[in-house]
Formats: structure tokens, C-alpha cells, sequence
């Protein structure tokens, strides 16, 4: 039991440390501040134990044997990445030029740290575009379906067991991402200047379009 633990907790090192549209998402709204950051944590994790709960109720396997059913939840999570790197490309130009419409002068130099954007900070909302980023994600489900079962123990009941497991992964995820979180507050001063800002907005918001076409034209 206890090496398939370790075993367990290993491998959710290496799904979390594995990049993605999660991970991109988490550090984009840590640059607001650091409660957006952990709420979109939390949300995001929130989806991964639905995505557990699921599996071990087999409903994911229903996704997972339909066509149809995988299709439009592939071009539904496509449409939410597209949407979520539109939205901060547009939020990276809207700064830039209000950049552009300084003053030079002492009161430009002040602006050079630019304030977190208004309403990202919401706890809601970063709780919520977490949630939605990772439900909108066909492939969590289907993995989700395949991972959990290789940690049950035999002879473990599987209903339970798997339903502790998404716990525990939910649980070890949110402090993994933490540090994420707690990462970019300490870099703060670097990462609120405007350049930098705008160029992180910039590459995460490419980054999220990308995935998004790359999963309306996956099979």
C-alpha cells in the first residue's frame, strides 16, 4: 500500500510539472495577485476531483467510447482556450497602449509598474475560469479514466479507493501550484513592470490559442 502510494504521489508530480493550459492559465492570473492565482487553483482542482469522481463512477468511459460525445466536448474546450488567449492578447494590446499614452516624465517612470487589471482579482472569477479550463478539457477526463485505476490496490475496494485517490490528487495538486503562485508573488516587482507584463500576457495568450487549434484539429 505504501509504495503505491509514493508511486501515486510521483506520478502527480509529473502530471503537474508537465506544462499546459492549466499551468499557463494559473500563472497568468498570479500576475494579478496572489489570491486570483490561488482561486484559480482551487477551481482548477475542483475540476480534476469532478474528473476523478467521474472515473470512478465509469462516466467518463461513456465519453470515452462516444465519438460524438468526445467531439463536442473537444470543440467546446478548443472554443474556451481560444477564447481565454483572445482575452489576454486584447488585455496585453489594451495595455500597451495605455503604456503608449504616458507622459515621459516622473509620473511615466511610476507607471512603469503596471497595476493589476481590474476585475481579475475576483475570487469568483479566477475560481471559475479555473473550473471551466480544466472541465473544458476532454483529454482530463479520459486520462483521468485511465490513470486511477493502475493505483488501486488489489483487492481494494475500486469504487472508494478511486474516489480517495482523486482526493488526494486534487489535494496534492492545489499545493504543487502553490508554489507557482507563491513564485510569481515573490518576482512581483519584476513581473508587474508594464514590459514585462505585457510580454508574459503576450506569450500566454499565444500559447492558449495555440492549444485551443491544436485541439479542434486533433482526432
Amino acid at each position: 500500500m505504501l509504495s503505491t502510494f509514493i508511486a501515486f504521489l510521483g506520478a502527480c508530480t509529473l502530471i503537474a510539472a508537465s506544462p499546459g493550459p492549466s499551468t499557463v492559465l494559473i500563472i497568468r492570473q498570479s500576475l494579478a495577485s496572489r489570491r486570483a492565482g490561488l482561486m484559480t487553483v482551487l477551481g482548477n482542482e475542483t475540476g480534476i476531483f469532478i474528473w476523478g469522481l467521474a472515473a470512478a463512477f465509469g462516466l467518463t468511459g461513456l465519453l470515452a467510447a462516444s465519438e460524438v460525445a468526445y467531439d463536442v466536448m473537444r470543440i467546446t474546450g478548443a472554443v474556451v482556450l481560444v477564447g481565454f488567449g483572445v482575452q489576454t492578447l486584447r488585455a496585453a494590446r489594451r495595455a500597451r497602449r495605455e503604456g503608449e499614452g504616458q507622459e515621459p516624465g516622473p509620473a511615466a517612470e511610476e507607471a512603469v509598474v503596471a497595476p493589476a487589471p481590474r476585475g481579475r482579482g475576483s475570487g469568483w472569477r479566477s475560481y471559475r475560469a479555473g473550473l471551466v479550463m480544466n472541465l473544458a478539457n476532454p483529454k482530463a477526463a479520459v486520462f483521468a479514466l485511465s490513470f486511477l485505476p493502475q493505483f488501486v490496490p488489489s483487492g481494494a475496494p475500486k469504487l472508494p479507493t478511486m474516489v480517495v485517490l482523486a482526493a488526494v490528487w486534487a489535494v496534492y495538486e492545489i499545493g504543487y501550484y502553490s508554489v507557482y503562485v507563491w513564485g510569481v508573488s515573490r518576482m512581483k516587482r519584476l513581473l508587474s513592470r508594464a514590459v514585462v507584463r505585457r510580454g508574459m500576457e503576450r506569450v500566454s495568450g499565444g500559447v492558449l490559442v495555440a492549444l485551443g487549434i491544436r485541439m479542434a484539429v486533433e482526432g
